[in-house]
């Protein structure tokens, strides 16, 4: 009978000791589990606040002070609610948005000739459209920061200087690839963390009423009147950024569960037979020089950058999603909710946040600090720059040109990428990084430099301006096939069995009935629910709506 007593005794009294190691153990493997997930988040937050956002949000400071931080926040809604969806579609099926839409419509059962000419090309084109227009943006945000800082240089030097960005990037690698960059996820996190910082700053040097502030997140009728729906709309329009859903589905796709191994997957898929015949003979020799290494990484992705690359990580050679297989029940559930995390968290904490500080900043300088503009002109990038240095301090405007200038360097780099993305996907057509780049650029260079030398500083902010527009016409059409994917059953589902997984992946068919002794069971759903897709259409309709009233504005404005 002793026994029996001291036996659970003595082996309780360890217990709480190996219980909490053990806590802390699980919580530690968690943490460490989604740092190596982060990345896709913090990506996609730099499109949210790029130059064309600064130069809305300066304009609804200016003109309404703090009414309209909750336009911002409920833009940012919009944004973290279609991220989340592009963010579940890649991770689910491996593909990314641009593909899907390629499935969509290149080979439907009737007409595929017609649906192809009619909808996906011009969905193509429309996608190219917003991805210079987005370009745009960020080279005349860019160039501004550059005149800024250095007061000799004109406008169109500014806007020349620029386009030499595209050899920084040459080192980065590519993020399109099998496996993800490490090297630019860590440079665009950089860049975002100097604009917070730069903001945050400059902030603090404000006088800024807080309480009032916290109040203009309270929705209010204020935003039907006095003229400020224009700009509502405008700050939704340049908020919701069409790239940053094609990218941002595309990162999803990839495999954070091993960032410097599995090379089984990634050489088949990174590098063309010589290159695996040069990693091969590295790998033998004994111990390169850490010099010798780094010299040859540069110089192979250099070459890398001007060479055409292999297909991406979700190129898919099927014209239907009945002919795609969707990933392993195994992946989605190691990234499906460690990727919507990182896209909620990054998006709230970076991108409303920073838009959110710039509208303070523009309130608190011009609005209610009574700045020298006029109470029908809206702020500019060049009067921000010159009040605050005289209202707050040439230190303060420096770091506004320097935020300035990370932000559209930032995302320039990720419409770049995002371009990429939207011709493979949509079109299968591969073009080396460097002609990807300098294409884009020279066509949003041409408007530039025109506006620049003809007409100065009012026509780059009309540019500016007119960019957005643009962002905010086309985001319905793109929009639409991301809402219909994410809630269609068929698109949205895995089979939960990885061998009958394995099976039928042999027979090449995904979209495939419950028969050959699989039951319903074996299927998992990630489609949208139904409260989920009631959210979708009225965000839809509302962006439709906006797109409505701006148009109408700008041929009644055309008229007069």
């Amino acid at each position: 009978m002793s026994a029996p007593t001291t036996t659970p005794h003595s082996a309780t009294n360890p217990q709480p000791p190996s219980g909490k190691l053990g806590l802390l153990k699980k919580a530690r493997t968690a943490i460490l589990k989604h740092v190596r997930h982060l990345g896709v988040g913090i990506v996609c937050a730099v499109a949210y606040f790029d130059p064309g956002n600064w130069g809305v949000d300066l304009q609804a400071g200016s003109l309404y002070g703090y009414r309209l931080l909750f336009v911002v926040l409920l833009a940012g809604l919009f944004a973290v609610y279609l991220q989340v969806l592009g963010s579940r579609l890649g991770c689910v099926t491996g593909l990314d948005l641009a593909s899907h839409t390629r499935l969509l419509l290149y080979n439907r059962p009737k007409h595929p000739r017609l649906y192809r000419w009619l909808t996906l090309y011009p969905l193509y084109v429309l996608a190219e459209i917003a991805i210079i227009a987005t370009d745009l943006a960020e080279l005349i945000g860019s160039a501004i920061a550059l005149c800024l800082l250095f007061p000799k240089l004109e406008l169109w030097h500014g806007v020349l200087l620029t386009t030499a960005d595209v050899l920084f990037i040459l080192a980065l690698g590519d993020p399109l690839r099998g496996k993800p960059a490490r090297m630019f996820e860590f440079f665009i996190a950089a860049m975002v963390l100097a604009v917070l910082i730069c903001m945050t700053i400059i902030i603090s040097r404000v006088d800024v009423d807080w309480g009032q502030a916290f109040l203009g997140y309270v929705p209010s009728k204020y935003v039907f009147g006095s003229g400020s729906l224009y700009t509502s709309i405008g700050i939704i329009g340049a908020t919701v950024m069409p790239h940053s859903l094609f990218i941002g589905s595309a990162l999803a796709t990839q495999d954070r569960r091993r960032t410097e191994c599995a090379p089984e997957k990634d050489d088949k898929l990174d590098l063309t037979p010589t290159d695996s015949r040069k990693s091969s003979d590295i790998s033998t020799l004994a111990s390169p020089s850490p010099l010798h290494s780094f010299r040859s990484r540069v110089e192979e992705s250099i070459r890398a950058f001007f060479r055409k690359p292999p297909p991406s990580i979700f190129a898919t050679s099927a014209t239907r999603h009945s002919q795609h297989e969707n990933n392993a029940f195994s992946f989605v559930r190691a990234h499906i909710y460690h990727g919507i995390v990182d896209v909620v968290v990054c998006l709230l904490s970076f991108a409303i946040l920073i838009n959110s500080l710039i509208l303070i900043l523009a309130s608190a300088v011009f609005y209610y600090g009574k700045g020298d503009l006029g109470d029908a002109d809206p702020a500019s990038l060049f009067d921000a720059y010159d009040l605050i240095g005289e209202r707050v301090g040439q230190s303060a405007a420096t770091l506004f040109a320097i935020a300035l200038l990370a932000s559209g360097q930032s995302s320039s780099f990720i419409a770049t990428v995002a371009g990429q993305a939207v011709s493979e996907g949509f079109i299968q057509w591969r073009v080396a990084p460097a002609m990807r780049r300098l294409a884009t650029r020279l066509i949003a260079i041409i408007p530039s430099m025109i506006v620049a030398v003809a007409v100065g500083r009012s026509g780059i902010d009309a540019l500016l301006v007119a960019s957005q527009v643009v962002l905010s016409i086309v985001l319905p059409f793109i929009t639409f096939p991301l809402l219909y994917c994410t809630s269609s059953k068929k698109i949205m589902r895995i089979r939960k069995d990885p061998v009958t997984n394995n099976s039928l992946m042999q027979g090449g068919g995904g979209d495939v009935s419950a028969g050959e002794g699989a039951s319903s069971e074996q299927w998992i759903d990630y489609s949208n629910g139904k409260i989920t897709i009631g959210v979708g259409i009225l965000i839809w309709l509302v962006i439709v709506a906006a797109n409505g009233y701006v148009v109408i504005s700008l041929i009644v404005s055309a008229a007069q």
